[in-house]
């Protein structure tokens, strides 16, 4: 993953203790091969207008020849931009993307003229917890929810038109927000455009459009050059460096890759701003995501410990990774439980 600074990571203790010194087992996800990346890759889609999310990863299924594609985040049929489409193995990861924020930019068009001075005013309030009724036309429960706005800015008015960015929380209805917009500053509106320009840390510049995917697929096909299609494919890690990351033993990924949940004696490393409850990624030391947990305890609590599961397994991304060692040793004493990390 290209995000983890040695700064950002807290040592365990049973990292000075560890005979980890050899170099790390398994792949690197950027060395991953062709076939792998369609086991565990991710691809930024540039969703475009017309089309569902749905209809968007089917089309992706065929033209790669995957049994799986999944989306991480919905847009609506009239809404382009970000969405990221998970293959095969990698779509057991979707959750995660959900954990990330949101950036938008939009096209707000108001019911009346209104003062320039008056549309920036109101709109600067809406920052924050705001509060939203999801629309009649939705996947959760209509009742009030808050929903929290990071940033947001008006970048030109033309008129009755309003270009913004908003930087949102996972869930937040940018078409609700332009009308509940327009209610406040009393002429009403709607939201005319919209493009999600980035989830989590995947923005637009890494965006892939669906005619070029079919592009790169048919080159490899008949000329067996992998380049333009690796372009396309990431390693499904790119999508998890917004979460707090977990780095483990071998012998413990061996572990938590057949489903065990995580003991102290396993970690090395971790984020120092990983918090109780959070959702973390387990990572080999070869930086490969064997599993999406949840953190037991804060990050000097984890790294601390003395014993004890310290992240419960949610969600193995990479099933039996190493392995099962325990089995193994555990095998010549009957009834033996569980695998030593």
């Amino acid at each position: 993953m290209t995000d983890i600074k040695p700064e950002d990571m807290l040592e365990t203790k049973w990292a000075k203790a560890s005979s980890d010194h050899a170099p790390p087992r398994g792949t690197l996800p950027a060395e991953r091969s062709l076939e792998q990346l369609f086991q565990y890759g991710v691809i930024v889609l540039d969703k475009p207008k017309g089309p569902t999310s749905h209809q968007v990863a089917a089309w992706v299924k065929e033209i790669l020849g995957v049994s799986k594609a999944g989306h991480g985040g919905t847009l609506d049929p009239n809404v382009s931009g970000v969405l990221p489409t998970f293959l095969n193995h990698g779509t057991k990861a979707v959750q995660a993307i959900h954990e990330g924020d949101k950036e938008y930019v939009g096209v707000m068009r108001l019911h009346r003229d209104v003062q320039k001075a008056k549309v920036k005013a109101i709109w600067d309030e809406f920052k924050g917890d705001v509060l939203q009724m999801p629309p009649v036309r939705s996947a959760v429960k209509r009742e009030l929810r808050t929903r929290r706005i990071y940033e947001s800015e008006i970048l030109e008015i033309a008129g009755r038109d309003v270009l913004f960015k908003v930087s949102c929380e996972a869930g937040t209805y940018i078409r609700v927000l332009a009308h509940d917009v327009g209610e406040a500053i009393g002429v009403g509106g709607h939201l005319q455009d919209l493009r999600r320009t980035r989830t989590a840390t995947l923005s637009e510049d890494l965006c892939v459009s669906l005619h070029n995917l079919k592009d790169a697929m048919a080159y490899y096909k008949e000329n067996k050059d992998e380049t333009a299609l690796r372009q396309c494919i990431l390693p499904m890690e790119r999508a998890f460096e917004h979460l707090p990351k977990v780095i483990i033993k071998d012998n413990a990924a061996a572990a938590v890759s057949h489903g065990a949940p995580l003991a102290a004696a396993g970690v090395l490393r971790l984020s120092s701003r990983a918090k109780k409850g959070d959702m973390v990624v387990v990572l080999t030391r070869a930086t490969e995501a064997v599993a999406l947990g949840q953190a037991m305890f804060d990050a000097q609590g984890i790294a601390t410990a003395e014993k004890g599961v310290v992240v419960r397994t949610e969600r193995v991304l990479i099933p039996e990774i190493f392995p099962k060692l325990w089995q193994r040793a555990g095998s010549a004493s009957k009834g033996a439980k569980g695998p030593p990390q």
